[in-house]
């Protein structure tokens, strides 16, 4: 079975959002071949350093919560 990655990549930084904190930064809770594709696509910055936290760019922080959105929320 092919898989994905874009869609992926999308259900990984919607999660990701989810712990944002200090505006852009969210903790590295994914895997890294996930992480390496978001900063290879430029969503994210560089996720290779000692931090425990990413930071996302100001564009996908606002991407992240239309996928939230659009694909995670409840039908009211």
């Amino acid at each position: 079975m092919a898989l994905d990655t874009d869609k992926i990549d999308d259900a990984a930084l919607a999660i990701l959002s989810l712990t944002l904190h200090y505006g852009d930064q969210v903790w590295k809770g994914v895997d890294w071949a996930i992480t390496n594709r978001l900063f290879e696509n430029g969503l994210i910055f560089d996720p290779k350093n000692k931090a425990k936290s990413l930071s996302l760019t100001p564009e996908w922080v606002a991407h992240a919560r239309e996928i939230l959105a659009r694909d995670f929320s409840k039908a009211e």
